[in-house]
């Protein structure tokens, strides 16, 4: 083999070992985004900014109320089994905020800029059980997430009746 091939092909190897090289140490200097990274792509993040719900559209499990007959009737009875899955529902997704005796003292209302309201006071148990739930579906704005999504219709009627027991 000539020496001139013998030399062009250690400079070439020395080429790809440099190469290769310098790539391992900008691996994580240049960034290539490509939209199947899933860090790029746009996320939505349960329990912010909820999607507001699509005009004239039923959720799947039925209409739970007509906004322009104002707030509807308690169609689930006060019964022992509806306050006690209202009871467990109300401990997974309300007592955070509302404290698991309703009196707006959960654990995280301390850090929060707009206290949750007292559900054993006066104001709150004079509302309509529509009116709570309608609170609990749609939230209310800079205060309280919406929890349509995180509750079924059914649900939601069993927390009111547990809410109601916490006079």
């Amino acid at each position: 083999m000539n020496p001139a091939y013998k030399r062009l092909i250690a400079v070439g190897v020395l080429v790809v070992i440099l190469v290769i090289v310098i790539e391992l140490f900008a691996y994580d200097v240049i960034k290539i985004d490509f939209v199947s990274f899933m860090e790029i792509q746009p996320a939505f993040q349960p329990m912010y900014d909820p999607l507001p719900v699509p005009t004239d559209s039923i959720p799947i499990e039925g209409p739970a109320y007509v906004a322009a007959l104002g707030p509807p009737a308690n169609p689930v009875p006060t019964d022992a089994d509806s306050v006690a899955r209202g009871s467990e529902l109300f401990n997974v997704t309300c007592s955070q905020c509302h404290g698991t005796g309703g009196k707006g003292d959960g654990t995280i209302a301390s850090f929060i800029q707009n206290k949750p309201a007292d559900l054993t006071s006066l104001a709150v148990q004079s509302l309509s059980d529509g009116a709570i739930f309608e609170t609990i579906s749609t939230g209310i704005q800079g205060k309280m997430p919406a929890l349509n999504e995180n509750l079924t219709v059914r649900e939601r009627w069993d927390v009111v009746n547990f809410v109601r027991t916490l006079k």
